[in-house]
């Protein structure tokens, strides 16, 4: 490598971006500007090759965000950051398929981390989300459910007109950008980091939860219940075998959140209790389909509380007993 060019080394040049059909809209020919090392990437901080356009009529600009390296690791669009496959979050696809993100998240070791996993697609080997996982036949039905197969175009339209929420906008029908009134809520609060590597993707919770209300797993209106039922257990099952597949099937939920696992091998039945409410509901939204435990299909509910009481909390473990469906 020539000496003026030792600086350069690990950054990232590209021909052509890696885009879902939504991000490159319904035009099929389109006008794509490109700029080599046009800016640093959104998760690694490597510079790489921006490229912009105009994805159809009365749509805003468009430009890619991360690099082809870190789109390549996780298996999504550069723009985007959703899933080529199923046009869904990563925390959604990583939630199903039980994949743990190894990817760091501090400045200092997350380009080391992406220089590494480019040389290792370089020598032949295949990207992350294409490498065996312990995906369960559950993970993929919840998948095939929510998948969205259809391009969202909505999705690129212009901004909110910051002069128009002010009311000093003046350039009326001409304005390029939306007048409207932005609704603030949690989906108005997303960044790159949370989106790409799948922690707090406003987002995905919503997806997720809408997802196990509809499978009957509605969170219970007491926030003390922090148990879920097993049901339909396999004979081999034991405490420990079920501590270890609940534990490896919730890769994003750290083991210590876990209280306790309680199994009644009479009746093929287990509790699962969890220190706090968010990590249980957490389990719900990845359980919404069912777990699947030598090959067998373990089926979910809530926990419920035996009714009130003098102490007016909920009971754990084997006297709590599973909500309706």
């Amino acid at each position: 490598m020539p000496k003026a060019d030792i600086n350069k080394a690990g950054w990232e040049q590209s021909e052509f971006p890696i885009l879902c059909e939504t991000c490159l809209g319904p035009n099929p020919f389109i006008r794509m500007s490109k700029q080599e090392f046009g800016r640093s990437c959104g998760t690694c901080a490597r510079p790489f090759t921006v490229f912009r356009w105009n994805p159809g009529s009365g749509a805003r600009y468009k430009t890619t965000v991360i690099c082809q390296t870190c789109a390549k690791v996780k298996n999504v669009c550069q723009t985007c950051l959703l899933d080529l496959e199923y046009g869904l979050p990563t925390q959604v696809r990583d939630t199903a398929l039980a994949i743990q993100n190894e990817a760091p998240t501090s400045d200092i070791n997350r380009e080391y981390y992406a220089q590494n996993m480019e040389n290792k697609m370089e020598d032949g080997n295949q990207s992350l989300m294409q490498v065996g996982t312990r995906a369960t036949s559950a993970g993929k039905e919840m998948l095939k459910q929510l998948a969205r197969t259809n391009p969202y175009y909505k999705r690129n339209r212009p901004h909110i007109c910051s002069f128009f929420v002010k009311g000093e906008c003046n350039r009326g029908d001409e304005c390029p950008f939306r007048h409207e009134k932005p609704v603030e809520n949690a989906l108005s609060h997303q960044n790159i980091q949370d989106r790409y590597h799948g922690n707090n993707d406003p987002v995905a919770r919503k997806i997720m939860a809408n997802h196990s209300e509809a499978q009957g797993l509605k969170p219970p209106e007491d926030e003390n219940i922090t148990s879920l039922f097993l049901s339909s257990l396999p004979v081999s099952a034991t405490e420990l075998s079920i501590q270890t597949h609940v534990i490896n099937s919730l890769p994003q939920i750290p083991s210590s959140q876990l209280r306790s696992v309680v199994h009644v091998a009479k009746s093929r039945c287990a509790f699962i209790n969890f220190k706090d409410r968010d990590s249980a509901e957490r389990a719900a939204e990845a359980w919404a389909n069912g777990l699947d435990m030598d090959s067998e299909r373990v089926y979910v509910k809530w926990g419920r509380s035996k009714g009130p009481s003098k102490s007016a909390t909920p009971t754990a473990g084997p006297s709590a007993i599973p909500a309706p469906a």
